[in-house]
């Protein structure tokens, strides 16, 4: 889901989580790498590490993996 850029969200998610691209659904599911203010390094299934400016871009929590 878009957000217009600076509307307020705050994260709700911590390193290792694991998250969905809502307008990407086919990178798969991504693990959190890195949190620097908004901007998230995640390392995705099918697309590797993208950064999200989570103001922009609302990530969705995803199950854990099983293994």
């Amino acid at each position: 889901m878009k957000k217009p850029i600076g509307y307020p969200q705050l994260l709700y998610f911590s390193l290792g989580d694991f998250v969905i691209h809502p307008d990407r659904p086919d990178w798969g599911i991504g693990q959190v790498q890195s949190i620097v203010g908004m901007n998230v390094t995640v390392n995705f299934e099918h697309a590797g590490k993208q950064m999200i400016n989570c103001n922009i871009i609302a990530l969705n929590a995803a199950p854990r993996p099983t293994k």
